[in-house]
């Protein structure tokens, strides 16, 4: 049976550390690999990392990832048995897939314009909501300066507008439900917490508000975006 062994046990003690072990926070980000884990039915224990400092950037967590981010995975079935430490949530879904043989298709040309979707969220997509997040409803706000977050607004519309178009008459954004939506939808529902759904002109959009709906309507997401569950 595989064992655990890495620094980070020791301030998030494995229960069963014969599981994959998922260290994340339930944000778009965080979302996007506790989706994964559901939808392919991998045996996994969640810990709950706050994003507070005391958390990302403990010595425990950053043996783990030392970019300070969640989400991060341990699993110490990895290939050939061995254990494999892994961070940045795309490298997490490609890996996860690759294990499963799910979500992401065996043929070459589906595998790679998958991929490159996942890389437009990756680079796009959650680099330019987060920003927009930042200077429309928190910190960034307070300025004074409308040039960053009207940036931010213009980018964010010219992005939803590419997923609109990918998704005239399609369900999914590469016809069968994949990694890509993973990494996609999550971000795309930020849009509410961040109060920025009428500034961007979500509404007036028919393709991309009926995607979230229909991710969201999965079970496994259902139960995806409360993992790991935050304290009452």
């Amino acid at each position: 049976m595989a064992t655990l062994t890495h620094p980070i046990t020791a301030r998030w003690p494995a229960r069963h550390p014969e599981k994959l072990q998922l260290y994340s926070f339930p944000t778009p980000n965080g979302v996007k690999v506790s989706a994964a884990l559901e939808e392919m039915g991998i045996d996994y224990e969640a810990h709950l990392v706050t994003l507070a400092d005391a958390d990302v950037k403990s010595p425990e967590f950053l043996a783990l990832n030392p970019n300070n981010k969640i989400p991060a995975i341990i699993d110490p079935n990895g290939p050939d048995g061995e254990q494999i430490e892994l961070f940045e949530s795309g490298a997490i879904l490609i890996y996860l897939a690759e294990k499963t043989g799910k979500f992401l298709s065996k043929d070459p040309k589906t595998r790679y314009e998958t991929i490159q979707w996942l890389m437009f969220q990756m680079g796009g997509v959650g680099p330019m909501f987060g920003q927009l997040g930042f200077f429309y409803k928190f910190a960034g706000a307070a300025m004074e300066d409308p040039t960053a977050r009207d940036r931010y607004i213009n980018e964010s519309k010219r992005l939803l507008n590419v997923l609109e178009q990918r998704l005239e008459g399609r369900d999914w954004i590469m016809d069968d439900y994949s990694i890509a939506d993973m990494a996609i939808a999550p971000w795309l529902n930020a849009l509410d917490f961040y109060g920025a759904q009428e500034v961007v002109g979500y509404h007036d959009l028919k393709n991309v508000p009926a995607y979230v709906e229909r991710f969201y309507a999965r079970p496994a997401v259902d139960r995806a975006k409360n993992i790991p569950a935050r304290p009452a």
